[in-house]
């Protein structure tokens, strides 16, 4: 038997299917089925996956009646056809698979319920403190709570403070990411990255922000917030709307950390994935986790878990649709020394938005004019850098870690690199890299790959970034692989 969590109807929809050992049997991105970037409903694709014949409960990642209570009492309206799970479902799935589930039992869950227990429930922890920080739920925003397993071994949660909408700290950050000429609730990671090219407008945050410590904003910026300061450049934008949320994020740790009964942070929702705003956490636990999808999508993960209740086997992110073979090691490296750039799409699709290796373009990191020819095959501005993806037994040796991340397997973070001048294409302009370590002990197809790489070149990392180029989902299946070998010019090993 296996319990199918569902996260569907705002953005970034996805499926999970945890079984009655607490094994993780699926976690997939509906985007890369329907190759729709951040698609929103539910692809019948996934749903060919699993037998969910063995169903024993559905799990909803959010309230739909209290969401739509929300959107009344904000004058949004209701939409009468999404009250219930069974309403959107049917509008989602292939007739032919709803009518196999339309017996099952339904759960519903607080939306940042399903957050926290992504992440604790994924984590190495039998207790945390729990903060959830993103956009909007049904009413929060910002929640803390405390987390532990009882005498059982199931989960147990118990909300310590909430902030609710308007007030929101990832409203706030996409409203600023529209008005910088971005696409929001898709490239806030672009506003993130162009924070580094301009100073900050330090008064920004007394603009927006009514009381810092309780995170109350002057306006709704659900709304937008278009017209701000004309004068103001784009990078300037940036680099004043990431200085705010740094700050405000700082209020919210100092809190959790005074009010939380665990030295052990789990941190989740779409905020979390501001791995610049990341690299100061440290210095309110002692631990920290962040489980590698901590947006909506991962909430699929998180309402699965709420559903099995207890501990859930969290071994990898490598969770999606498989490309059976094994992991194409040399082909990778006859690439790398002809080309210097190659694409690997091998095994299961990592669970999250950040290529770890499985749906990666690589390059070697050496040279001045990797950047922009790895830029010009992904449509990206040229100004961007790229991550390093380094054996984690080399990373102090290249990068002064932050405190709370003596590694970083997902990429959750950035780091000092202390040889800036050898590897260019791999440092933003604040000097730091978004670096991803692989373990010794992870018997991993891109660890092989890394260890050959090393043993004839002396380098221990790569460039690493996602099979995709701009506006697209990565590559998922095969035939997505030859299309992007096709397109791009790039060849796509498997």
């Amino acid at each position: 038997m296996s319990y199918l969590g569902i996260s569907s109807g705002f953005h970034d929809a996805g499926i999970t299917v945890i079984d009655d050992n607490g094994d993780i049997v699926l976690a997939s991105h509906s985007e890369r089925y329907s190759k729709k970037k951040n698609d929103h409903l539910l692809s019948g694709e996934q749903f060919r996956e699993f037998d969910y014949g063995q169903l024993k409960k559905i799990s909803y990642y959010e309230r739909p009646w209290l969401k739509q209570l929300r959107q009344i009492r904000t004058g949004q309206g209701i939409e009468w056809d999404k009250l219930t799970v069974r309403q959107i479902l049917e509008q989602q799935i292939p007739k032919n698979i709803f009518n196999k589930i339309k017996s099952v039992p339904v759960q519903t869950n607080n939306h940042h319920l399903s957050h926290a227990a992504a992440g604790f429930q994924t984590s190495p922890y039998n207790d945390a403190t729990v903060v959830v920080i993103d956009a909007i739920g049904e009413f929060d925003t910002i929640s803390i709570w405390s987390a532990e397993y009882d005498s059982k071994g199931y989960a147990k949660y118990k909300k310590l403070w909430t902030q609710k909408y308007p007030h929101s700290m990832g409203l706030f950050y996409s409203a600023m990411t529209k008005r910088a000429g971005l696409r929001p609730l898709d490239e806030e990671y672009i506003l993130m990255g162009m924070a580094a090219y301009s100073l900050p407008k330090f008064d920004m945050i007394n603009d927006f922000v009514e009381d810092r410590a309780e995170i109350k904003f002057k306006e709704n910026l659900h709304l937008g917030c278009d017209d701000y300061d004309p004068k103001m450049s784009d990078y300037q934008v940036a680099a004043s709307a990431q200085s705010v949320l740094e700050t405000l994020l700082h209020e919210v740790m100092a809190r959790a950390r005074k009010i939380g009964r665990s030295n052990n942070l789990v941190y989740m929702g779409g905020v979390a994935l501001n791995c610049l705003a990341n690299e100061h956490i440290g210095a309110y636990f002692k631990n920290i986790w962040i489980m590698p999808n901590p947006g909506d999508c991962g909430s699929s993960l998180g309402a699965a878990a709420l559903a099995y209740g207890r501990k859930v086997n969290w071994v990898h992110p490598y969770l999606g649709t498989n490309i059976k073979g094994k992991y194409p090691v040399n082909a990778v490296l006859d690439e790398l020394f002809n080309r210097k750039i190659v694409g690997v799409a091998s095994g299961r699709a990592e669970f999250g938005p950040r290529a770890l290796g499985n749906r990666s373009l690589l390059a070697d990191p050496r040279g001045p004019e990797i950047k922009d020819q790895v830029n010009e095959i992904k449509r990206r501005q040229k100004f961007r850098p790229f991550a390093p993806i380094i054996l984690e037994e080399f990373v102090d040796e290249y990068f002064e870690m932050p405190t709370g991340f003596p590694t970083s397997p997902y990429m959750q973070t950035v780091a000092r690199c202390k040889k800036p001048g050898e590897f260019p294409a791999i440092i933003h302009k604040d000097g730091t890299s978004r670096v991803q370590t692989v373990p010794k002990d992870s018997n991993s197809g891109v660890r092989q790959l890394l260890e050959k790489w090393f043993t004839l070149t002396g380098c221990p990392m790569l460039l690493n970034t996602s099979l995709n180029i701009r506006g697209e989902p990565m590559v998922n299946d095969r035939s997505d692989a030859d299309r992007f070998e096709k397109l791009y010019g790039v060849k796509v090993c498997s």
